[in-house]
């Protein structure tokens, strides 16, 4: 009988690490995707059992993706994939607005062209997504063109905070991807790396700034439209309800 090896202590601790980062990296493209939904329990055994692993690296997972702000715990009931209010996710997108604001006047400051040409082709891949109604795929691209610029500014304290900020703002972000909305933000794109290919640090940031302020506008727009459907729809009080008359 072949005798069973162990791996060696730091072996073995790598293999766990590598094994949570990507139950992590799973659980949050679900929610990023929509898979998992605002308010929605997460469950270690089930999504152990989805994933193919012991509930091991699902907890280590939950507890990076609670640091990310992607989920939340709550004492006695378990762990929940984070709702943002709407008032909180109006705050995120005026600090998000401050911060692009910054990052762009530092872009256009020295850029080099091959960094102009890469963020084109992910304005041409967004411009695809939206000739072709794929939300899905640009919500995607927007991500990689967001993240590229804040990669390509260099700080990494920005770039972990910016990220946090991100992935809060996911479902709301999501529900802003109409055909016409794509367009706009597609158009808000190409202005922003036009500014910083112009070498124009006060043009690039009040655009990158006035591209979160309006992502701002639409997302508070699209609830207090979900929120007038949800009361016209809703059946009338006992209070406002006509009363019954006894013949």
């Amino acid at each position: 009988m072949a005798k069973t090896v162990s791996p060696h202590p730091a072996i073995a601790q790598l293999q766990r690490n590598s094994l949570t980062q990507l139950v992590q990296a799973e659980i949050e493209r679900m929610i990023l995707d929509g898979e998992l939904d605002s308010g929605a329990k997460l469950t270690e055994s089930t999504l152990a059992d989805q994933l193919g692993v012991s509930r091991g690296p699902v907890r280590e997972a939950f507890r990076m993706l609670e640091e990310a702000g992607l989920v939340q715990t709550e004492k006695n009931r378990g762990v929940f994939v984070r709702h943002v209010p709407i008032e909180e996710a109006l705050e995120i997108f005026e600090v998000r607005a401050v911060m692009d604001l910054y990052v762009g006047r530092k872009l256009a400051a020295g850029l080099g062209t091959t960094e102009i040409r890469e963020l084109r082709q992910l304005v041409d891949a967004m411009d695809l997504a939206v000739k072709s109604d794929n939300a899905r795929d640009y919500h995607r691209f927007n991500l990689a063109f967001h993240d590229r610029l804040l990669q390509l500014a260099g700080n990494a304290k920005l770039i972990a905070t910016y990220r946090k900020l991100v992935n809060e703002l996911s479902l709301f972000r999501r529900q802003n991807l109409t055909n016409e909305s794509m367009t706009v933000y597609s158009r808000e794109h190409r202005q922003i790396v036009k500014a910083i290919a112009a070498g124009d640090p006060e043009a690039a940031g009040q655009a990158m700034y006035q591209h979160v302020m309006n992502s701002r506008e639409r997302t508070l727009r699209n609830y207090e439209q979900k929120q007038k459907q949800i009361t016209t729809a809703q059946p009338p009080s006992s209070a406002t309800r006509p009363a019954k008359v006894e013949v």
